[in-house]
């Protein structure tokens, strides 16, 4: 039987809460911010808590800036991207999961090499492309750009979650008379929620956040994403801290309501989708 030191608990919870509060602070900061008046802001000593808590800084964000639209555009580009993804994922990720063919383990070894190449380098071929194909300030050129970029990672994770899932159940039902999609469909993807809704998730916010493609292929103001509508706050010789704390917390809002309402699944995903080599 392991004997536990005493100390080691009490130690832990220290540096767990330690943590938490690193974490957390930087969040609060903006949210107090954002509740600030301008006056307020730049005040020394540092006010941990807003003395006149004011909501003008939220007022001000729609008034400077079409910010409705630009949360629109994220909504859109963001959705539309995560659900071309999955779509597309979940077909790729079963092929691989469940048939050995020539050139297998070479686009395994393709999916995870391109994990390892920052998404920078390849700005420059992609605005050539995109200009060839007439989709500059196009929010279609952002879905299509997300949507490729996070393919391989969303293949490789979902075929962590078929290889969990015996083949025998879709073999089942193709002897019932079912296709190999029907099958796919109707029995593997309800098994396969889990890992489906956290892909998705994952997808979502890194569509939702991402900003250099978004500021290299947009230019138009009633085409910008909120990450650039966020990032033309910061002037050459100022900062509107107000506006831009505000915005900030807006932006947060549907990232956090999405991960409420799929709590359930993140964490069966997280618990059942490790990958199998």
């Amino acid at each position: 039987m392991k004997t536990r030191l005493p100390f080691i608990g009490p130690f832990k919870v220290f540096f767990l809460a330690l943590h938490l509060v690193i974490m957390v602070f930087p969040l609060y900061w903006i949210l107090i911010t954002s509740l600030k008046p301008q006056n307020e802001i730049f005040t020394y000593p540092l006010k941990y808590w807003p003395t006149n808590i004011t909501f003008d800084n939220y007022v001000n964000i729609f008034k400077i800036s079409k910010f409705h639209i630009y949360i629109g555009n994220s909504l859109l580009v963001a959705i539309s991207s995560a659900l071309i993804v999955i779509v597309i994922s979940v077909l790729s990720a079963y092929v691989l999961a469940r048939f050995q063919f020539r050139g297998h383990r070479q686009i395994m070894l393709a999916f995870f090499a391109t994990q390892m190449l920052p998404g920078f380098i390849s700005l420059g071929p992609l605005y050539l492309m995109m200009t060839q194909l007439d989709l500059i300030n196009s929010r279609i050129a952002l879905v299509l750009m997300y949507t490729v970029g996070l393919i391989p990672f969303s293949t490789i994770i979902l075929r962590g979650f078929f290889q969990r899932i015996p083949a025998s159940l879709e073999e089942a039902a193709m002897i019932d008379g079912c296709s190999r999609l029907v099958a796919l469909v109707r029995i593997i993807v309800p098994i396969m929620m889990p890992g489906i809704a956290s892909t998705f998730i994952f997808a979502f916010v890194q569509n939702w956040n991402e900003l250099f493609m978004a500021v290299m292929f947009i230019d138009h103001d009633t085409l910008k994403t909120m990450p650039v509508a966020l990032n033309s706050l910061i002037l050459k010789y100022d900062v509107d801290w107000g506006a831009m704390s505000a915005g900030t917390v807006l932006s947060v809002i549907p990232t956090v309501f999405l991960f409420a309402f799929a709590q359930r699944f993140i964490v069966e995903g997280l618990t059942q989708g490790a990958v199998k080599g």
